[in-house]
């Protein structure tokens, strides 16, 4: 999403005129381990007032071990929400099948990201597809995750031609230090650039209410009946649309009933709606509107017990690799199970402006 006009060209980001800090906490082979990656979020949310840091860019993903809120890379991705910073993160390559999205994707509070493939042609939806790399959720704590989805497939974008990724894979560059890379490390990239784009309008906003206008304008893919052509648990709300998103008013539908001030404190902790129907199957209860939020966490039969996961006096030498996995050369196709209700892998040739029901695929009032 950086400025890239002033090198030399022609290629732009999503927000060409964004002050961009950056801060490194991974080696050129593109791993690091959770102790940097928490220092570097540490120094970000330290940092916050000094350079008018409204929106984290984390492109990467580890497995997640454990709960959410007992994940040091978690908590301290919470604090930067908390404090007013807008976190967009990936769900992970490793999809399509369910619990695929990785830490810190698996927060429920934070905008996770899902990639979708536009087939090198962004003004025809009828030969877009959804790429089975990436990940699904629900989280175990039974949140829908990605929230959203964002071009990921082909993306050009700056890479050090002396990094390991680039030396191994000299194919990528198209010009210069431009390389076209695959992952929903690159869809969360585009939609930080469009979060940019509406704080830049709205400073005002807060990350809830970002959250919540990615969510209310982004269109689910549908079948020609109406109904989605992917479980919300693969697509959430759908592909995001900057434009609207950025003109939207929609506030109080993102996070809803949930206190992070408390989840950080171990007070109280939270569910989002996923249940199992006790046939293996996920579902969302069919009395529930789902309201992007999430509820106390009691004896609600989700997937919630986790006790016998790692401790946390060693998460300090956890690896983690930046989610920058190379797809370019693979024949994308999407893996259908039990939880995908439908078989189309296309977006329709023809897409409702208004926002569509991510449950029903029908446009909302």
């Amino acid at each position: 999403i950086a400025d890239s006009s002033r090198e030399r060209g022609n290629f732009r980001g999503v927000a060409p005129g964004v002050d961009l800090v950056s801060v490194r906490a991974f080696g050129a082979d593109g791993s690091s381990t959770y102790a940097d990656v928490i220092r570097g979020l540490d120094w970000v949310l330290a940092n916050k007032h000094h350079y008018d840091i409204r929106v984290a860019n984390l492109s990467f993903s580890a497995a997640v071990l454990a709960n959410y809120w007992r994940d040091p890379l978690n908590q301290a991705v919470m604090r930067l929400w908390q404090a007013g910073i807008v976190v967009v993160t990936s769900a992970g390559n490793m999809g399509p099948d369910p619990f695929t999205v990785g830490a810190p994707g698996n927060v429920p509070y934070v905008v996770t990201v899902g990639a979708m493939d536009d087939n090198r042609t962004p003004s025809d939806l009828s030969d877009d597809t959804m790429p089975s790399f990436s990940a699904s959720g629900p989280t175990p704590e039974a949140f829908i995750k990605p929230e959203v989805l964002a071009p990921g497939v082909g993306i050009i974008g700056l890479l050090p031609p002396n990094s390991q990724i680039g030396a191994n894979n000299p194919n990528l560059f198209v010009r210069n230090r431009y390389a076209r890379i695959s992952g929903t490390s690159q869809a969360t990239a585009v939609t930080t650039g469009v979060v940019a784009l509406m704080l830049q309008l709205e400073p005002w906003l807060s990350p809830d209410d970002v959250k919540c206008r990615l969510i209310a304008t982004s269109r689910p893919a549908v079948n020609a009946d109406g109904s989605p052509a992917f479980s919300i648990f693969r697509q959430g709300a759908g592909l995001i649309d900057g434009l609207f998103a950025a003109l939207d008013h929609t506030r109080g539908c993102a996070n809803t009933g949930m206190d992070i001030a408390a989840d950080l404190a171990d007070i109280e902790h939270y569910a989002g709606p996923a249940r199992d129907d006790l046939n293996q199957r996920i579902i969302l209860p069919d009395d529930t509107r789902f309201d992007w939020g999430g509820e106390p966490i009691l004896d609600q039969g989700v997937w919630t017990d986790l006790d016998i996961w790692v401790d946390l006096d060693i998460w300090v030498d956890l690896d983690i690799w930046v989610d920058l996995d190379i797809w370019v050369d693979l024949d994308i196709w999407v893996d259908l199970d039990i939880w995908v209700d439908n078989t189309s892998d296309l977006l329709p040739a023809a897409i409702s402006v208004a926002p569509l029901d991510p449950l029903s695929g029908n446009p909302l009032n």
